[in-house]
Protein backbone atom coordinates (compact mmCIF):
# COMPACT_ATOMS: atom_id res chain seq x y z
CA UNK A 1 0.00 0.00 0.00
CA UNK A 2 1.10 3.21 -1.08
CA UNK A 3 -0.26 6.29 0.81
CA UNK A 4 -1.01 10.14 0.21
CA UNK A 5 -0.19 11.20 3.29
CA UNK A 6 2.60 9.59 6.31
CA UNK A 7 1.14 6.52 8.45
CA UNK A 8 0.55 6.13 11.65
CA UNK A 9 2.61 2.80 12.47
CA UNK A 10 0.92 2.00 15.92
CA UNK A 11 -2.37 2.80 14.35
CA UNK A 12 -2.07 0.67 11.09
CA UNK A 13 -1.09 -2.44 13.35
CA UNK A 14 -3.82 -1.65 15.64
CA UNK A 15 -6.31 -2.23 12.61
CA UNK A 16 -4.97 -5.20 10.93
CA UNK A 17 -3.91 -7.25 14.25
CA UNK A 18 -7.40 -9.25 14.76
CA UNK A 19 -6.82 -10.65 10.91
CA UNK A 20 -3.56 -12.46 11.88
CA UNK A 21 -4.70 -13.37 15.35
CA UNK A 22 -7.94 -14.82 13.93
CA UNK A 23 -5.87 -17.38 12.42
CA UNK A 24 -4.29 -18.37 15.42
CA UNK A 25 -0.41 -16.91 14.72
CA UNK A 26 1.70 -15.41 17.17
CA UNK A 27 2.95 -12.04 17.26
CA UNK A 28 6.33 -10.70 17.02
CA UNK A 29 6.49 -6.51 17.39
CA UNK A 30 9.92 -4.83 15.89
CA UNK A 31 9.80 -1.14 16.19
CA UNK A 32 12.38 1.89 15.34
CA UNK A 33 11.68 5.29 16.33
CA UNK A 34 12.46 6.68 13.16
CA UNK A 35 12.08 3.53 10.59
CA UNK A 36 8.36 2.23 11.47
CA UNK A 37 6.85 -1.33 12.68
CA UNK A 38 8.04 -4.43 11.46
CA UNK A 39 5.59 -7.38 12.74
CA UNK A 40 5.77 -10.75 12.12
CA UNK A 41 3.11 -13.50 12.49
CA UNK A 42 3.45 -17.54 12.61
CA UNK A 43 1.15 -20.51 12.52
CA UNK A 44 1.50 -23.45 14.11
CA UNK A 45 1.83 -25.53 10.25
CA UNK A 46 4.64 -23.49 9.28
CA UNK A 47 2.58 -20.51 7.57
CA UNK A 48 3.92 -16.64 8.41
CA UNK A 49 3.19 -13.64 7.71
CA UNK A 50 5.34 -9.93 7.73
CA UNK A 51 3.96 -7.11 8.16
CA UNK A 52 6.33 -3.77 6.91
CA UNK A 53 5.17 -0.67 8.33
CA UNK A 54 7.01 2.73 7.65
CA UNK A 55 6.17 5.99 8.82
CA UNK A 56 6.75 7.68 5.17
CA UNK A 57 3.25 6.23 3.78
CA UNK A 58 4.77 2.44 2.51
CA UNK A 59 2.33 -1.07 4.15
CA UNK A 60 4.11 -3.73 2.80
CA UNK A 61 2.41 -7.53 3.31
CA UNK A 62 4.42 -10.75 2.29
CA UNK A 63 2.55 -14.07 3.41
CA UNK A 64 4.37 -17.52 2.73
CA UNK A 65 2.69 -20.69 2.82
CA UNK A 66 3.69 -24.07 2.53
CA UNK A 67 0.46 -25.15 1.17
CA UNK A 68 0.12 -25.56 -2.81
CA UNK A 69 -3.10 -26.82 -3.03
CA UNK A 70 -5.92 -24.45 -3.69
CA UNK A 71 -7.37 -24.63 -0.12
CA UNK A 72 -4.08 -23.03 0.95
CA UNK A 73 -4.52 -20.60 -1.97
CA UNK A 74 -7.52 -19.55 -1.06
CA UNK A 75 -6.31 -19.09 2.63
CA UNK A 76 -3.69 -16.41 1.70
CA UNK A 77 -6.31 -14.78 -0.92
CA UNK A 78 -8.74 -14.28 1.99
CA UNK A 79 -6.31 -12.82 4.63
CA UNK A 80 -4.67 -10.43 1.57
CA UNK A 81 -8.71 -9.40 0.96
CA UNK A 82 -9.26 -8.69 4.78
CA UNK A 83 -6.28 -6.30 5.08
CA UNK A 84 -7.23 -4.07 2.06
CA UNK A 85 -10.92 -3.79 3.39
CA UNK A 86 -9.19 -3.08 6.33
CA UNK A 87 -6.36 -0.66 5.45
CA UNK A 88 -9.19 0.76 2.83
CA UNK A 89 -11.68 1.72 5.88
CA UNK A 90 -8.79 3.26 7.88
CA UNK A 91 -6.97 5.64 5.12
CA UNK A 92 -10.81 6.19 3.43
CA UNK A 93 -9.48 8.35 0.11
CA UNK A 94 -5.64 8.22 1.38
CA UNK A 95 -4.15 5.14 -0.30
CA UNK A 96 -2.74 6.39 -3.89
CA UNK A 97 -2.07 2.48 -4.72
CA UNK A 98 -2.83 -0.94 -4.07
CA UNK A 99 -0.49 -3.22 -5.82
CA UNK A 100 -0.27 -7.14 -5.35
CA UNK A 101 1.52 -9.63 -6.74
CA UNK A 102 0.92 -13.21 -8.00
CA UNK A 103 2.66 -15.61 -5.25
CA UNK A 104 6.14 -16.97 -6.38
CA UNK A 105 6.33 -21.06 -6.13
CA UNK A 106 9.17 -21.68 -4.38
CA UNK A 107 11.06 -25.31 -4.69
CA UNK A 108 9.18 -26.82 -7.40
CA UNK A 109 10.22 -29.56 -9.61
CA UNK A 110 10.46 -26.88 -12.88
CA UNK A 111 11.62 -24.17 -12.46
CA UNK A 112 9.42 -21.12 -13.87
CA UNK A 113 11.52 -17.93 -13.12
CA UNK A 114 14.46 -16.56 -14.87
CA UNK A 115 16.06 -13.55 -14.53
CA UNK A 116 17.08 -10.98 -16.96
CA UNK A 117 20.63 -9.91 -17.67
CA UNK A 118 19.43 -6.26 -16.59
CA UNK A 119 18.13 -7.64 -13.48
CA UNK A 120 14.14 -8.28 -14.29
CA UNK A 121 12.59 -11.68 -13.28
CA UNK A 122 10.70 -12.93 -15.85
CA UNK A 123 7.99 -16.03 -15.19
CA UNK A 124 7.03 -18.86 -17.49
CA UNK A 125 4.49 -21.32 -17.83
CA UNK A 126 7.04 -23.84 -18.04
CA UNK A 127 5.50 -27.33 -17.74
CA UNK A 128 8.19 -29.79 -18.97
CA UNK A 129 11.71 -30.42 -19.03
CA UNK A 130 12.37 -31.33 -22.14
CA UNK A 131 16.57 -31.46 -22.55
CA UNK A 132 19.17 -30.82 -19.87
CA UNK A 133 22.42 -31.03 -20.76
CA UNK A 134 26.18 -29.54 -19.69
CA UNK A 135 28.74 -29.03 -22.40
CA UNK A 136 31.57 -28.44 -22.16
CA UNK A 137 30.63 -24.73 -22.74
CA UNK A 138 27.72 -24.19 -20.60
CA UNK A 139 24.34 -25.90 -19.30
CA UNK A 140 21.88 -26.18 -22.09
CA UNK A 141 18.39 -26.40 -21.09
CA UNK A 142 15.05 -26.78 -23.48
CA UNK A 143 12.14 -26.01 -21.75
CA UNK A 144 8.33 -26.53 -22.67
CA UNK A 145 6.30 -23.33 -22.22
CA UNK A 146 2.47 -23.19 -22.86
CA UNK A 147 2.42 -20.10 -24.18
CA UNK A 148 6.08 -20.22 -26.48
CA UNK A 149 6.29 -23.43 -27.21
CA UNK A 150 10.05 -25.06 -26.50
CA UNK A 151 12.29 -22.26 -25.07
CA UNK A 152 16.39 -22.10 -25.46
CA UNK A 153 17.97 -21.43 -21.96
CA UNK A 154 21.60 -21.51 -22.05
CA UNK A 155 23.49 -21.22 -18.43
CA UNK A 156 20.15 -19.47 -17.40
CA UNK A 157 20.53 -17.27 -20.01
CA UNK A 158 16.79 -16.99 -22.15
CA UNK A 159 18.68 -17.42 -25.70
CA UNK A 160 18.10 -14.12 -28.07
CA UNK A 161 18.80 -14.62 -31.09
CA UNK A 162 18.89 -11.35 -33.91
CA UNK A 163 16.59 -12.92 -36.73
CA UNK A 164 13.49 -13.70 -33.69
CA UNK A 165 11.44 -11.06 -32.29
CA UNK A 166 12.18 -12.27 -28.38
CA UNK A 167 13.38 -15.37 -27.33
CA UNK A 168 14.77 -18.61 -28.92
CA UNK A 169 11.25 -20.18 -28.83
CA UNK A 170 8.71 -22.12 -31.17
CA UNK A 171 6.36 -19.49 -30.51
CA UNK A 172 8.93 -16.59 -32.02
CA UNK A 173 8.01 -14.57 -35.14
CA UNK A 174 10.64 -15.42 -37.73
CA UNK A 175 11.68 -12.30 -39.80
CA UNK A 176 14.36 -14.16 -41.17
CA UNK A 177 15.07 -17.84 -41.86
CA UNK A 178 18.20 -19.27 -43.03
CA UNK A 179 16.41 -21.54 -45.29
CA UNK A 180 14.30 -19.19 -47.04
CA UNK A 181 18.07 -18.01 -48.69
CA UNK A 182 17.90 -14.50 -48.33
CA UNK A 183 17.88 -11.34 -46.47
CA UNK A 184 15.83 -8.55 -47.89
CA UNK A 185 17.00 -4.65 -47.51
CA UNK A 186 15.03 -2.14 -48.58
CA UNK A 187 17.20 0.99 -50.49
CA UNK A 188 15.00 2.86 -51.83
CA UNK A 189 12.54 1.87 -53.76
CA UNK A 190 15.18 -0.88 -54.67
CA UNK A 191 15.09 -4.49 -53.06
CA UNK A 192 18.49 -6.30 -52.81
CA UNK A 193 18.92 -10.03 -52.23
CA UNK A 194 21.78 -11.10 -50.34
CA UNK A 195 22.53 -14.93 -50.10
CA UNK A 196 25.16 -16.82 -48.79
CA UNK A 197 24.39 -17.06 -44.78
CA UNK A 198 27.62 -18.24 -42.76
CA UNK A 199 26.81 -19.22 -39.56
CA UNK A 200 29.35 -19.94 -36.49
CA UNK A 201 28.49 -21.66 -33.15
CA UNK A 202 31.16 -23.19 -30.92
CA UNK A 203 28.67 -25.74 -29.30
CA UNK A 204 27.88 -28.61 -30.82
CA UNK A 205 25.59 -29.90 -28.46
CA UNK A 206 23.28 -26.67 -28.87
CA UNK A 207 22.91 -27.67 -32.26
CA UNK A 208 22.00 -31.31 -31.65
CA UNK A 209 19.39 -29.75 -28.91
CA UNK A 210 17.78 -27.74 -31.47
CA UNK A 211 17.79 -30.33 -33.81
CA UNK A 212 16.37 -32.29 -32.03
CA UNK A 213 13.71 -30.35 -29.77
CA UNK A 214 12.83 -27.06 -31.70
CA UNK A 215 12.15 -27.92 -35.30
CA UNK A 216 9.34 -25.43 -35.09
CA UNK A 217 12.28 -22.85 -34.98
CA UNK A 218 14.66 -24.46 -36.36
CA UNK A 219 13.05 -26.67 -39.44
CA UNK A 220 15.03 -29.08 -41.09
CA UNK A 221 18.02 -26.32 -41.44
CA UNK A 222 20.49 -28.12 -39.09
CA UNK A 223 20.09 -31.56 -40.31
CA UNK A 224 22.58 -30.22 -42.72
CA UNK A 225 25.45 -27.85 -41.56
CA UNK A 226 26.01 -27.03 -45.21
CA UNK A 227 23.18 -25.72 -47.94
CA UNK A 228 22.94 -24.38 -51.34
CA UNK A 229 22.87 -21.38 -49.69
CA UNK A 230 23.97 -21.43 -45.96
CA UNK A 231 26.91 -22.97 -44.07
CA UNK A 232 26.91 -23.32 -40.51
CA UNK A 233 30.30 -23.67 -38.35
CA UNK A 234 30.79 -25.21 -35.41
CA UNK A 235 33.64 -23.46 -34.17
CA UNK A 236 34.78 -20.20 -32.40
CA UNK A 237 34.07 -16.93 -34.21
CA UNK A 238 36.90 -14.97 -33.51
CA UNK A 239 39.77 -17.42 -35.12
CA UNK A 240 36.89 -17.83 -38.25
CA UNK A 241 37.03 -13.82 -38.18
CA UNK A 242 40.80 -13.55 -38.28
CA UNK A 243 41.38 -15.97 -40.88
CA UNK A 244 39.02 -14.58 -43.15
CA UNK A 245 40.13 -11.28 -42.29
CA UNK A 246 43.98 -12.45 -43.34
CA UNK A 247 42.26 -13.88 -46.41
CA UNK A 248 40.88 -10.55 -47.62
CA UNK A 249 37.58 -12.24 -47.46
CA UNK A 250 34.71 -9.63 -47.65
CA UNK A 251 31.06 -9.68 -46.03
CA UNK A 252 28.19 -7.27 -46.44
CA UNK A 253 27.15 -8.07 -43.10
CA UNK A 254 28.78 -9.55 -39.48
CA UNK A 255 25.97 -10.24 -37.00
CA UNK A 256 27.80 -10.50 -33.68
CA UNK A 257 25.07 -12.36 -31.51
CA UNK A 258 26.24 -11.55 -28.04
CA UNK A 259 26.26 -13.24 -24.57
CA UNK A 260 23.76 -11.75 -22.31
CA UNK A 261 26.76 -10.59 -19.88
CA UNK A 262 30.14 -10.11 -22.11
CA UNK A 263 32.75 -11.91 -21.21
CA UNK A 264 34.68 -8.28 -21.46
CA UNK A 265 34.23 -5.22 -21.90
CA UNK A 266 37.19 -3.88 -23.47
CA UNK A 267 37.34 -3.33 -26.75
CA UNK A 268 38.93 -6.16 -29.03
CA UNK A 269 40.23 -5.74 -32.43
Amino acid sequence: FSLYLAADCNAVLKALQPIFQEQGMTETVHNWEDHGYLVTYIKKNGSFANLRIHPHGLVLVDLQSYNDDMKGREEVDQILNKVEERMKELFHGNIKRVKRLPAILRGGVIDRYWPTADGRLVEYDIDEVVYDEDSPFQNIKILHSKQFGNILILSGDVSKYCFIKGSLAEGGQLFFKAGDCCLLENLGNKRTMLCKILSSNIDQMVIDGCKKHMRKTCGDVLDNLKGECYQVLIEDCIPVLKRYAKEGRMFDYVINDLTAVPISTSPEE
